[in-house]
């Protein structure tokens, strides 16, 4: 028998804080321990390969949630309640464990939770020197962790640290605490806390991809910027996406109809620009990048500008044969996929490079790549780059060390660059939620957390919400997840725009020039071009994280975030209107999920995770909650709770600020900008000064625009910035509105008792 502090394998059954979570565990699998209540899964076998499937014994009985690869470059979320169900390429697996959820139970009432009998067990499939881990279930229930080098030549018969579990009461606590035990225990990445955070977070953004895709030249560039100019709302940070580079496709040919997926196997020339960004053609736009940006930047009030590139360069790499490129010493590798790459959905850029070949740099000139192209763009006055395709180094590790290996190499030749050249860590990284990046990231703090916002596809608008929300789970311990652009004149566009005002995210969208509904973008974006971003990465509440709210037709989605004094909870009707990847709609669909009628559910203070750190001594456990889009204003208990009813493809974002008592009548909530879909991202601080004759409250505040306090008592009088202001006062609801006229500068609102 192997026991940790909290979990042990005994006669063929692991348990957990004495309980069975798998029966029939193999005689080849270990455990070790890694802190007082976590554990490292492991296994042994007689002949060494590459790679490995191990079982680790028969799961049922439990609700899951697991985020797991549908393809290469992405993750998205399900839910189940037995093995079978667990897909491959599973990197991460909740377990809800109840005292009448499990089989086989063996369990006192004393080695309970005294709150709930709920508790949490946590599996992470992470790296283990060259290798790297997944889960997935099979027919029989069986629960399997595949490890893998991703190359023939690297190759082992035992494995002590491939599956991380942890157990808790609270599941964003267990997943936060395991990560930062993995950061500490393996070292080969960091937790977002120990990262330094880009400054163009907390700016509104366009990116150029929707806009024009690879047809983006300067002038569309400059049109853009002046129709938001002229729109009152200017972006400050810009991503000029794929289109800028300088770029051959030795497969085209010309008059022959294109293939599907040719357009791949385009590779980089050269680091500089293409002639689109240097010629001193007929318009006279530019004659290179860096007069360009230096124009935009000046003209429009830019922060920071980012340019696109691939990992590998290109899409397809480096031309081997540019003049250019030979002293990065490039390889025409052809890639590999592994059984998880192509055991769910198959992807065509993967399929295609397959045929095609990728233009490989020699890992020992990848630094020397990054800081030539980095410098390059740095003396264009480019502030930081936007790096995709990143999962693509995965398939090409055969010959030098292996997927790890060589994703290890490439991101931290990527990341030292990134370093030394621009300020701030400015750095997105996209396609890239393989573990192998994500246990290998020691700087990169932002990273996208879906699929592409694709604006031409109506079923897939709620899940990518739904996506970005499960998965920020997991990435937001190790990055800012990044929710991608959005069009702000679309159908979807208030739920797109509401998400990423509680996703505690970049807000940018990819808007065709004149194209544009600024109605939406003023509930986002301040006067001056920042946002008011939320603390954390915006994630499902807990009654939420073992639901399906895109396919069971009766939940709805609620995420929670805080801000410095207040918390966030925004709920969406996500039903009906698209269906998961390799998921039969029969499956969990009731009738009433096809049909338009609204959903309902609750919303409490309680959905607000760590509320009391924001609440302050003061707080006397009652809050007020606010409706963004009805406007309604109530008080209720931590644990009380107001209905909320949403048609299809509806949302509502309600500030939740929890009430101060200040000596024996003053009860005060600030709620903050009322026309702003995070309103309590205005608040910086509050406040009290008492003496015999009055009560003051002081409140600072950045922004302008419609400010709200909850208020119990009317107050005699209110200043902003040291004058005397008119309010309204709502004696029935309470609510206490002033107006914040001119600059979004930081305000100072006095309120007089």
């Amino acid at each position: 028998m192997t026991i940790t502090a909290a979990s042990c394998i005994a006669n063929g059954r692991l348990t957990v804080r004495s309980k069975v979570v798998l029966t029939a565990v193999p005689e080849n699998i270990v455990i070790l321990p890694a802190s007082c209540n976590s554990a490292f899964l492991g296994a042994t076998s007689k002949t060494p390969s590459s790679r490995h499937v191990f079982s680790l014994g028969v799961l049922g009985g439990y609700r899951f949630l697991c985020l797991f690869r549908v393809k290469i470059w992405w993750m998205i979320p399900r839910v189940g309640k037995s093995g079978c169900e667990i897909p491959m390429e599973t990197q991460m697996l909740l377990l809800e464990i109840t005292e009448d959820s499990a089989v086989h139970d063996q369990i006192s009432p004393d080695q309970t939770s005294t709150s709930s009998n709920t508790f949490y067990i946590l599996l992470l499939p992470v790296l283990d020197g060259q290798f790297r881990t997944s889960l997935q279930g099979t027919s029989a229930n069986e629960l399997q962790f595949c490890v893998e080098s991703g190359d023939a030549n690297i190759q082992t018969s035992q494995v002590f640290e491939a599956v991380f579990m942890n157990s808790g009461y609270n599941p964003f606590e267990l997943i936060k605490n395991s990560v930062k035990i993995l950061e500490k225990h393996k070292g080969t990445f960091c937790h977002i806390d120990n990262k330094k955070i880009p400054m163009h977070l907390d700016w509104f953004g366009w990116c150029t991809w929707d806009a024009f895709y690879a047809e983006v030249n300067p002038h569309g560039i400059e049109e853009g910027l002046q129709r938001f100019s002229e729109g009152g709302c200017s972006p400050k940070f810009l991503i000029i996406d794929d289109g800028w580079q300088d770029t051959v496709n030795e497969f085209r040919k010309g008059g022959k109809p294109p293939i599907e997926g040719i357009q791949f196997a385009s590779r980089l020339v050269d680091i500089k620009e293409n002639s689109k960004f240097r010629s001193s053609g007929s318009e006279g736009t530019c004659t290179n990048l860096r007069e360009f940006i230096g124009t935009i930047k000046k003209k429009y009030g830019l922060k920071f500008v980012y340019m696109w590139h691939a990992l590998a360069g290109y899409w397809g790499g480096i031309l081997p044969s540019s003049e250019a490129m030979k002293k990065y010493k490039p390889k025409l590798v052809y890639p590999i996929q592994s059984p998880g790459n192509v055991g769910n959905q198959r992807d065509i850029v993967t399929d295609s490079l397959e045929n095609y070949g990728v233009g490989v740099i020699d890992p020992s000139k990848i630094s020397d790549f990054y800081n030539d192209l980095h410098s390059y763009l740095a003396s264009c006055s480019v502030d930081g780059v936007k790096v995709d395709v990143q999962n693509l180094i995965e398939t090409l590790g055969s010959g030098y060390g292996g997927r790890v290996t060589l994703t290890r190499q490439y991101q931290g030749a990527l990341e030292q660059s990134v370093a030394r050249n621009f300020r701030d860590n400015n750095l997105i990284c996209c396609m890239s939620h393989n573990s192998d990046s994500i246990y290998s990231s020691k700087k990169s703090a932002v990273a996208r957390a879906s699929e592409d916002f694709m604006p031409r596809e109506p079923t897939l608008q709620t899940l990518h919400i739904a996506t970005v929300a499960f998965n920020s789970l997991l990435l937001g311990e190790i990055v800012v997840p990044d929710w991608d652009m959005f069009h702000s004149k679309h159908d979807t566009a208030e739920l797109h725009g509401a998400a990423r005002a509680l996703g505690g995210c970049a807000v940018y969208v990819s808007d065709k020039p004149g194209n544009h509904d600024f109605n939406i973008l003023k509930k986002l974006v301040l006067p001056d071009g920042s946002i008011l971003r939320a603390k954390h990465a915006g994630r499902p509440t807990r009654d939420c994280l073992f639901v399906d709210p895109v396919m069971d037709g009766k939940s709805l989605l609620k995420m929670w975030n805080l801000n410095k004094l207040s918390g966030v909870i925004g709920v969406f009707n996500c039903q009906g209107a698209g269906n998961w990847p390799m998921k039969l709609a029969a499956e969990e669909t009731t009738p009433a999920a096809s049909t338009p009628s609204p959903l309902s559910s609750h919303v409490r203070p309680s959905d607000v995770e760590f509320l009391e750190e924001v609440a302050g001594e003061d707080w006397n456990g009652d809050c007020a909650v606010y409706a963004f889009n009805s406007g309604s204003l109530s008080v209720l208990p931590k644990n009380g709770s107001i209905e909320v009813s949403l048609g299809p493809l509806e949302c509502e974002i309600y500030t939740v600020s929890p009430i101060r008592e200040y000596g024996q009548n003053i009860l005060f909530a600030p709620i903050g900008l009322l026309d702003m879909y995070n309103s309590g991202g205005a608040i910086e601080a509050v406040s009290c000064r008492m003496d015999a004759s009055e009560c003051q409250m002081n409140v600072k505040a950045r922004g302008c625009g419609r400010f709200g306090v909850y208020s119990k008592t009317k107050p005699k009088y209110c200043m902003v910035d040291s004058k005397e202001d008119d309010f309204t006062y709502n004696a029935v609801n309470g609510l206490l509105t002033v107006k914040l006229q001119g600059e979004c500068n930081l305000r100072e609102i006095e309120i007089i008792y």
